[in-house]
């Protein structure tokens, strides 16, 4: 327990202490776009006193989310709707992080909240790609188009 509150120091990066927020998948964003709800879930946690704030697994791509309420950062809008979300944490004495993700063959569910099966394209899903044309889960999951070296 001694050093978990020491600051910890990796290369240029100084944490305030040793208390990560591991990323935690919220389903709450809308076409990607984190919303208001956002700032007080992730910067409550900065204002509790950890050293390192890690944002729920973040889509690169649209078709790279789990879910449609899966948050993104691909293009100038998801930029411009996390920035003041990390200048908060900031604010607070701790490190933004965020936890950038492409869901592969997981990708195109329903929320949790909807059971979590494979969303049909003409239910709001979409073609996925994976490493491997197999399914995340026997009849959960659509089989993901193999991806290639090109």
């Amino acid at each position: 327990m001694a050093k978990l509150f020491e600051p910890f120091q990796l290369r240029g990066l100084t944490l305030r202490n040793r208390v990560g927020v591991s990323p935690m998948c919220m389903y709450s964003a809308v076409d990607g776009l984190p919303q208001a709800w956002h700032l007080p879930h992730l910067g409550s946690r900065a204002v509790g006193g950890a050293g390192l704030v890690m944002a729920e697994a973040t889509g690169v791509l649209p078709e790279g989310r789990i879910t449609n309420g899966c948050t993104g950062l691909w293009s100038d809008a998801h930029t411009q709707a996390w920035a003041p979300i990390a200048a908060f944490i900031k604010s607070q004495g701790a490190v933004p992080g965020i936890q950038l993700a492409h869901a592969g063959r997981k990708a195109s569910a329903a929320l949790p909240k909807d059971g979590g099966a494979s969303l049909d394209n003409s239910h709001g899903g979409w073609d996925t790609v994976a490493p491997s044309a197999l399914a995340f889960g026997a009849g959960l999951s659509k089989v993901p188009q193999a991806l290639d070296a090109a």
